[in-house]
């Protein structure tokens, strides 16, 4: 028998970073445990006759996507050679190695797409007309005279429910490398979004509705003059049903909102 020495290097991932470690894929890699290091006391020798087992906790968020490998450190870069990952989960990593040596967990994960500089003007351009008209629209509908028999409560909601969508849209993306790191800031605009183009289509399906209503009316003798539906009871059914379907999925489905 014989004893082994462990060593545990804090921020020794700044000096041996996960770059040095060269694959043939171009992945992003991630230092996932803190360097260690393994050793016979009174020998030179690092071969075993046996593989040895060890258990590294990570240090990062584990990404499931992503490739694990056990490491160990030669001369200059990282490598994999005689090393391999045993089991896994989201907090800890197994490793079995046949040598005693530096060792490290790294994490390769795929590179995001690089975002096309034309395509995203593009959509800005897009969002930025959008609020021009919808703003446009909506003042067009608030303060023109209109018949007192016509009813632009609908309208006029729809307006504001998608002019807000694509206001908070233009600037979550103008700051989404600020917000994405930001999980609760990241689901209170998911859920907000999900709420403003809801309610949008909800005032949509009420605008239909009273559009049926005034057309039945018209092929009626004496119409009735006042409101079939109080302006009220309208801004009720357009924002509680959408709020409650929001409401509805955050139980359901929790996760759904601010997540990758």
């Amino acid at each position: 028998s014989a004893a082994v020495a462990f060593m545990s290097y804090n921020m020794m991932e700044n000096l041996l970073k996960p770059e040095f470690f060269n694959t043939s894929n171009n992945t992003v890699k991630t230092m996932m445990s803190t360097v260690i290091s393994a050793t016979l006391p009174k020998t030179t020798n690092s071969k075993l006759t046996k593989p040895v087992n060890f258990t590294l906790k990570h240090i990062r968020e584990f990404d499931p996507n992503g490739s694990l490998s056990c490491v160990y450190w030669n001369i200059s870069e990282w490598i994999v050679d005689g090393c391999s990952v045993l089991k896994t989960n989201s907090s800890y990593t197994v490793c079995s190695c046949d040598h005693l040596s530096t060792f490290a967990l790294i994490m390769q994960t795929n590179r995001p797409p690089e975002s096309d500089s034309q395509l995203d003007l593009l959509n800005l351009v897009c969002v930025i007309v959008g609020l021009v008209f919808f703003s446009l629209a909506l003042l067009t509908f608030a303060l023109c005279r209109w018949s007192p028999g016509v009813n632009n409560v609908a309208r006029i909601n729809i307006c504001i429910s998608l002019l807000l969508a694509h206001l908070l849209f233009l600037l979550t993306q103008q700051f989404l490398s600020i917000i994405r790191p930001q999980q609760v800031l990241c689901a209170v605009i998911s859920g907000l979004l999900h709420f403003l183009f809801l309610s949008g289509f909800v005032w949509m399906f009420i605008e239909a509705v009273m559009l049926f209503i005034c057309v039945k009316n018209l092929s009626q003798i004496s119409s009735k003059k006042r409101e079939v539906l109080s302006s009220g009871f309208l801004c009720v059914i357009g924002y509680v049903v959408a709020l409650v379907v929001v409401c509805v999925s955050l139980g359901l489905v929790p996760e759904g909102y601010g997540s990758e």
